[in-house]
């Protein structure tokens, strides 16, 4: 079942109820306003900026949840798909106060994170903060209302009515054999420890990380998934406020695992216990002798009752509850015998390790957890997969060249464990190049990687060409007759570029040139367009031809001094700015001569833009000319660099762009996060 992170109330501020149809009474409607007020001021809107990574490198997008403020300090329950992977959150409450937030504790075992506002940045600090309280979700029965408040499809503080249809739901497979194994966008599983509340309070996207509230204005639950059909689902409040626990206590969340993966016994005809359906190879399970088949019946003094699939997650809970590295008494059965052992719980790890780009040779990578190590039966226990390559980067370019899911034994003869140590290895790069061994299924390949040198302008070692500074069309047969004209043969003017020689002679559109120097031109073809050209590069750079103009029916001779051809724009002085993303170049003789946009204007050309970096995000598109940076004036590449490097040094919170966009003014602010970033070389 794929995962849908689709959670979330819409409705201006009513209230329906979706499962009967029928408005509550008017003690009801007391009930639901107190409600209401207990939780709907606790209500944020959070903005997220995610960063992504795919085609070996990073990207960054703006999404947005909902979440609930459930302490008097500012700490906030949302899902982990709406905040993990975050680079900056900022949450809105009901008021419209606005304030940032951080990150305490992301748990994608169950999808939930828990921020915390930065509320030393707020104009009155000491104001006291909303909160709601978490109440008891073991209470919930079928039947009972609930609101689900929230920010769907970011509409502001929404709420819908509608009633518990399940408090214990989970997922089976299509088969109904095995519990679903869910996955978040980014690849971290979720949902093994979550008995879901199914209700029917209308929800819709934007709202994931939004309370789902009683009557007595307690959380109960947050909401994490939409099905059609208004069917929704929440986690408990109950294990939102044991992560919320931890979080306060430790800063992270700590499991105990075995390595198990469990059935319920209604299939074998038993009312106690819990069916071992795997075992991971070198988990604890595994060492303590463990194996498929075993009946669990009892976890240290603790009674194991789990006949339907319901009950597995309160026995995968148990476990995790577990104390790390104490020895536990397992009893078990095996073919009808009772079995007792002791397993020393090892940490639960997620099986997706930390993510991250490496710039210098254009890749990707990930983290080996031990989980994964294990799952996957990887000959070492740490160490980093590459996740992705950039085209014509180092890593790419190398040969024989380094690809997705290649692991990184050593680089530069030093050990790869994690991406701490990949990254001072790859400091070391030099013109000379570095060594990278690397394991690539059963083979361990060596490589040289050397830095890609960046594409310069071309430089023109040609002779100045002679040039006209006007562009024209062949008159044909058929533009002949469309001007009323009594036969073909010659040159059309369509454009004569400002400032060139041509426009000073007094060359106009519209002026069709018959002859040059009273030789004849008789081009009468499309394909005849360029012999103009070529019969100007005949000549010399600085010289002075007569052309014979038809204008308005009557002929004139003009007198026009050739110049040299224009650089093209490809020979540009291009400047690229890595850590927001984006390239300038120098605006060219030919740009102000083609187009009246670039009249008096001093600036650099915006040439690229690299989707889902900083600039992008923040709405800079090519096409815009950047006339200051931090209001330092960019009049041409060497200023831009200049400017650029103050401000990256600077590491402002917003760098202000002031751009010509068209012919209109603008401001593009851009909000990079600075921790990574170097100022760029020069």
């Amino acid at each position: 079942m794929p995962y849908h992170h689709v959670v979330c109330a819409i409705v201006g501020a009513c209230l329906t109820v979706s499962a009967s149809g029928l408005m509550p009474q008017d003690t009801a409607r007391q009930d639901l306003a107190r409600a209401r007020e207990r939780v709907y001021p606790a209500l944020v809107n959070i903005s997220v900026v995610t960063r992504y990574f795919a085609d070996g490198r990073s990207f960054r997008s703006p999404s947005a949840g909902s979440g609930v403020i459930v302490t008097p300090e500012g700490h906030v329950l949302t899902n982990y798909h709406v905040a993990g992977r975050s680079t900056r959150i900022e949450c809105v409450l009901p008021d419209g106060e606005a304030i940032e937030a951080t990150v305490v504790v992301h748990d994608p075992l169950t999808d939930l994170s828990v921020l915390k506002l930065r509320t030393e940045k707020r104009s009155q600090p000491a104001k006291p903060l909303p909160f709601a309280p978490l109440g008891d979700s073991d209470k919930l029965e079928i039947g009972d209302y609930v609101m689900a408040l929230g920010n769907p499809l970011t509409l502001a503080s929404t709420l819908t009515l509608g009633v518990v249809s399940n408090p214990r739901r989970v997922f089976l497979s299509q088969g109904q054999n095995e519990m679903e194994r869910m996955t978040l966008d980014d690849g971290e599983a979720t949902g093994l420890f979550t008995r879901w509340i199914q209700h029917d309070a209308e929800i819709a996207p934007g709202n994931s990380g939004g309370p789902l509230v009683n009557l007595q204005g307690e959380v109960i639950g947050i909401n994490e998934l939409r099905y059609g059909g208004g069917i929704g689902f929440a986690i408990p409040s109950n294990i939102a406020s044991k992560i919320l626990r931890q979080a306060l206590a430790n800063g992270a969340v700590n499991r105990a695992w075995l390595g198990i993966t469990l059935l319920p016994v209604k299939q074998l005809d038993r009312t106690n216990g819990v069916l071992v359906s795997d075992v991971m190879p070198g988990s604890a399970a595994d060492r303590a002798g463990i194996k498929p088949g075993d009946i669990v019946l009892k976890i240290g003094e603790d009674d194991v009752f789990a006949r339907f699939f319901e009950e597995v997650p309160v026995v995968y809970q148990r476990i995790a509850d577990l104390d790390i590295g104490k020895p536990v008494a397992l009893q078990l059965e095996r073919s009808g015998k009772p079995i007792a052992i002791q397993a020393t719980p090892t940490r639960m790890y997620t099986e997706k390790g930390d993510e991250d780009e490496i710039r210098e040779v254009g890749a990707t990578v990930e983290a080996i957890t031990h989980l994964r190590a294990l799952a996957n039966r990887l000959p070492v226990e740490n160490g980093v997969v590459v996740t992705g390559v950039r085209a014509g980067f180092p890593f790419e370019a190398a040969r024989p060249s380094i690809r997705a899911g290649d692991i990184l034994i050593s680089v530069g003869g030093k050990p790869v464990t994690d991406l701490t140590t990949l990254r001072t290895a790859i400091a070391d790069i030099s013109e000379t190049g570095i060594g990278v061994v690397f394991r690539r299924r059963g083979e361990v390949l060596v490589t040289e990687v050397k830095p890609v040198e960046p594409k310069e302008p071309g430089i023109d070692t040609e002779l100045p060409r002679a040039w006209l500074g006007a562009k024209v069309q062949v008159l044909t047969a058929e533009v002949a007759r469309a001007l009323s004209l009594p036969k073909p043969g010659g040159f059309r003017i369509t454009q004569v570029l400002e400032g060139s020689r041509a426009a000073a002679a007094g060359l106009q559109p519209g002026d069709i040139i018959t002859a040059m120097d009273a030789e004849p031109l008789r081009a009468a073809r499309e394909q005849d367009l360029d012999d103009l050209k070529r019969l100007v590069e005949t000549r010399s750079v600085g010289e002075t031809v007569k052309l014979t103009v038809l204008r308005q029916g009557a002929p004139i001779s003009i007198p026009v001094v050739l110049e040299a051809v224009p650089k093209p724009v490809d020979q540009a002085r291009s400047v690229k700015q890595p850590d927001l993303e984006f390239t300038v170049r120098e605006i060219m003789p030919i740009d102000r001569m083609e187009s009246r946009r670039y009249e008096n204007i001093e600036g650099v050309l915006v040439s690229d833009v690299t989707q889902g970096g900083w600039a992008s995000l923040a709405g800079l598109i090519v096409g815009d000319i950047v006339l200051a940076v931090q209001e330092s004036p960019t009049s041409d590449t060497t200023a831009f660099e200049t400017a650029m490097h103050k401000a990256v040094e600077a590491k402002p919170t917003t760098l202000a762009l002031h751009v010509l966009r068209g012919f209109r003014s603008h401001f593009v602010f851009i909000q990079a996060d600075w921790e990574r970033s170097k100022p760029p070389k020069g």
